[in-house]
């Protein structure tokens, strides 16, 4: 298998996860959530400051199926995760050898 079809394979797989099996996840608070508002530990709770940003809440401002809203969140995510990562090894890879050891041992 070549690197093209691994990474076009990989990035289906990414967007699949974060758009489709988001989509079913619960919206039941999780493990943690959960022994907070049991200990009472929540009631100090306040909203973070990103609350209302496009994609605040694990969801897309504006769209009103919270279901739906949270698979494109997730598939935003996967793209601008797969853009920074792309961005700077793209970066790495133009810099200058550094001029530390060289690698041919002979």
């Amino acid at each position: 298998m070549n690197i093209k079809r691994f990474f076009v394979g990989f990035l289906l797989v990414s967007l699949v996860l974060a758009g489709v099996v988001s989509y079913y996840a619960s919206s039941s608070p999780d493990g943690l959530e959960k022994v907070a508002a049991d200990k009472g530990i929540d009631s100090k709770e306040k909203d973070h400051s990103l609350k209302d940003s496009p994609l605040g809440d694990y969801g897309v401002k504006g769209v009103d199926d919270a279901r739906l809203s949270g698979g494109l969140a997730g598939v935003i995510g996967v793209g601008a995760v797969l853009l920074a990562g792309g961005g700077l090894f793209w970066v790495m890879r133009r810099r200058e050898p550094s001029s530390g050891p060289s690698r041919d041992a002979s």
